[in-house]
């Protein structure tokens, strides 16, 4: 299968990135708001050992996702943090000083009345924030892109969400919703970022630590060599990749960032290289449907300018092949049930790892018998009947 990689060189110099917001103390405070909700508890980091024998490397982990909060995602730690932190400052206080358990309770202040956050979403950020609005009693209103799955339109509605399917791309979808917040008053809780809009972005960032605090500390505090990430608007990846630069500074992992081909905007802002954002436009029509975001958030891409080392763009094939491989384990591997989001840095990885055309590649990653390589499982099966049309007829 035909993957395209581009490297740059990120390793000399000072980063010019704020990856210390992105460090263990970030991620210390997400944490501690996440374990003020009853749901909360690590997901699990399956160490897939028989599989890294057959591949030749050291070490394979997959973090996995389809835990989270029994929202079968993570995108639910990032909406949730922001949103406790646009609370947090109605009440003019700190996260610190937020009433948590009397929101969760159903005691809100009389400040809160009326609040209502907004956000677009092919499904798992728009389920995390109708979630995290429900439990503490706000209101919430979601948009998603043409094509997102009927059953992600569901989730979201059973938790009180005036959601909707738009006949608009998913970059246009959010331009809806900013113009809708802006009309209606809403709090418009959206993971990308653009030029006077970068708070609630970088909030939300900020939330997705947990996830890479968690996997950390699961690892015994020993760093991966590799740690391989998709993107969509980029905040996860960045968020991650800038959490383990904070923590291994010159002995940072080598990150690798992946990309459905259909919409690779940071794969060609690399390659073109030009300190201008290169954005895919029109549909974009891919398995990999939370990965289809055409336009890169600029708060990302200042973190993964300098944190990444290779961005990778990839046919659908690669991250159908990741489902499968993680559905089906080898030996004694544990299974992961992963999405076709979820999967796409662990095919990548695989692919990279087993196609003998990618072997110059698999060199100047420098993939061998010491490699420790994590990937984040970041959903299951979410659209269980395209999961099961993948996974049982291998139409892809």
């Amino acid at each position: 299968m035909e993957i395209k990689a581009v490297f740059r060189e990120n390793r000399s110099g000072e980063a010019r990135c704020p990856v210390g917001r992105f460090g263990p103390e970030t991620a210390k405070r997400a944490r501690r708001f996440h374990e003020g909700f009853p749901e909360y508890q690590a997901t699990p980091l399956i160490a897939l050992e028989d599989l890294a024998r057959r591949m030749g490397v050291a070490a394979i982990h997959v973090k996995d996702e389809s835990c989270r909060f029994g929202l079968n995602a993570f995108k639910v730690l990032g909406g949730s943090y922001a949103i406790g932190n646009c609370i947090a400052k109605k009440l003019g206080g700190g996260l610190e000083g937020l009433p948590l358990r009397e929101l969760l309770n159903g005691n809100a202040n009389g400040k809160l009345r009326g609040l209502t956050f907004a956000t677009a979403t092919d499904g798992n950020h728009g389920r995390g924030v109708a979630w995290t609005a429900h439990r503490l009693g706000m209101k919430s209103v979601v948009y998603m892109p043409k094509g997102s799955a009927a059953e992600r339109l569901a989730n979201i509605r059973a938790l009180g969400a005036e959601a909707s399917i738009t006949d608009l791309n998913y970059d246009d979808t959010v331009r809806l919703a900013r113009t809708e917040s802006e009309k209606n008053g809403w709090i418009l809780m959206q993971d990308t970022a653009w030029q006077g809009y970068e708070e609630i972005p970088g909030l939300i960032m900020e939330g997705y630590t947990t996830m890479a605090a968690e996997a950390f500390e699961q690892l015994g505090g020993r760093l991966p060599t590799h740690v391989f990430l998709q993107a969509g608007v980029g905040s996860m990846a960045a968020a991650v990749a800038a959490y383990f630069a904070a923590v291994g500074g010159e002995d940072r992992p080598t990150v690798v960032i992946v990309e459905p081909d259909q919409a690779d905007c940071f794969y060609r802002t690399a390659a073109v290289d030009d300190g201008e954002l290169h954005a895919v436009t029109g549909e974009m029509r891919s398995i990999m449907a939370g990965l289809c975001c055409g336009e890169p958030s600029p708060l990302a891409w200042e973190i993964l300018r300098d944190s990444a080392d290779c961005f990778v763009s990839m046919p659908d094939a690669v991250a159908a092949r990741g489902m499968r491989v993680l559905g089906n384990p080898f030996g004694k591997d544990s299974r992961v049930i992963s999405g076709e989001s979820g999967a796409a840095a662990f095919g990548a990885a695989i692919e990279i790892l087993t196609n003998p055309e990618h072997v110059q590649l698999r060199g100047k990653l420098c993939l061998n018998e010491n490699s420790r390589i994590l990937c984040f499982s970041t959903e299951g099966d979410t659209d269980r009947e395209n999961y099961r049309r993948i996974v049982w007829d291998a139409v892809i």
